[in-house]
């Protein structure tokens, strides 16, 4: 059954599981500061079986209450839901070629041995690339910022090692934009946001919804005299809001549509997003421990999904306090948006939460024995 609206999906079906120890575990995550409040979503065999919100915008107790239509900072889901996505469907169509070199659409990056990097190796993370550079620093326009980047040299041999990197995400998205003529943002609009009814999805959202969006850390580092975007990641505010690896904004009822169409072999509501074998190409588990675009659960024990999501697993983080694991084995989902990163990303307290979180959701959903859960 596909989502035609995620409210009417939450009907009887909720009924059928007891989420009072779900309920328990956020409300003491927000008793002990993980985050002052949260939104979470479960989908289970194409069905919305709970999607609640929980908490405040900020710690203050006169600050307004989240609802299911508060929309969040993705963060790095960004990297998953729009620039994956989109690369994906320009792959899928010949627009675009994985193991062609990031040179092809980018000439000016084929410099100090990147010249034979491929986007393959930017979408796993295998680029050589260096994770994060605080671009601010020496750079103070988008052109800049590429220009550093091509300037840079490789940490590694590209295919040697695993790296998680923003900036092969910063170049996938320029590479969109290359490709397309249009900038990333349009891109997600009319390819996905728009068709799929994600009417809260956005970059750059406008200054008349920001009561609706949950707050951020305040950025004492940025050095320019032009206003900020709102963005939580410095890089994207430099890019204009508007990158590959950072800078889409959601709620978890529009997260639920895209993720409900994922779960459906890439189609919703009659209309084909990606082929089967698509996905299958992006998401399989091969000889790498991450897919194309999304990270896998970690077969060491040791995993942000817990301990009971099968081994096909995929998902991703955000750096503000976001995730989303998709089960395909169970068919099950889960979905949260927070700003743990309110006032401060000093506060890492989600990383012991979301594992606790995802175990007690396999608990109540009755994957596992309440008493065999940590």
């Amino acid at each position: 059954m596909l989502l035609a609206g995620v409210s009417a999906m939450l009907s009887a079906e909720t009924l059928t599981y007891d989420f009072r120890p779900l309920e328990a575990v956020i409300e003491k995550a927000m008793s002990d500061t993980v985050f002052p409040g949260a939104s979470l979503a479960v989908l289970y065999r194409g069905k919305v079986v709970f999607h609640k919100a929980f908490g405040k915008m900020t710690y203050n107790q006169k600050s307004i209450s989240v609802d299911t239509t508060t929309i969040y900072d993705l963060a790095s889901l960004t990297k998953a839901v729009a620039t994956t996505n989109i690369v994906m469907q320009l792959v899928e169509r010949d627009s675009l070629s994985l193991r062609a070199p990031v040179s092809n659409y980018l000439p000016d990056f084929a410099k100090n041995g990147k010249e034979m990097i491929t986007i393959e190796e930017l979408l796993r993370h295998t680029s050589g690339l260096r994770a994060h550079t605080l671009f601010s620093e020496r750079c103070s326009t988008p052109k800049e910022l590429f220009n550093a980047i091509d300037a840079d040299t490789m940490l590694f041999t590209p295919g040697t090692a695993t790296l998680y990197s923003d900036l092969g995400f910063m170049l996938l998205g320029k590479i969109v934009e290359t490709i397309t003529g249009k900038s990333l943002a349009s891109n997600f609009q009319e390819r996905f946001a728009s068709p799929l009814g994600m009417t809260s999805t956005m970059f750059t959202p406008p200054a008349s919804i920001i009561y609706r969006i949950a707050p951020v850390e305040k950025d004492t580092l940025w050095p320019f005299s032009i206003k900020r975007p709102l963005v939580h990641d410095q890089n994207a505010a430099l890019l204009g809001g508007v990158a590959g690896h950072a800078g889409l904004y959601a709620t978890t009822s529009d997260l639920l549509l895209i993720t409900e169409m994922l779960m459906n072999n890439g189609t919703s509501k009659g209309r084909v997003y990606f082929r089967p074998e698509t996905l299958r190409a992006f998401l399989s588990r091969s000889n790498y421990p991450k897919a194309l675009g999304w990270d896998l659960r970690s077969l060491d024990g040791h995993s942000s999904s817990g301990d009971y999501f099968s081994s096909s697993s995929y998902g991703h983080l955000g750096f503000t306090g976001t995730s989303i694991w998709i089960d395909p084995e169970k068919k099950l989902a889960v979905i949260l948006l927070s700003n743990r990163v309110y006032p401060t990303s000093d506060n890492i307290k989600i990383r012991k939460f979301r594992p606790l979180l995802h175990n007690t959701v396999m608990q109540c959903m009755g994957f596992v024995r309440q008493t065999t859960l940590p």
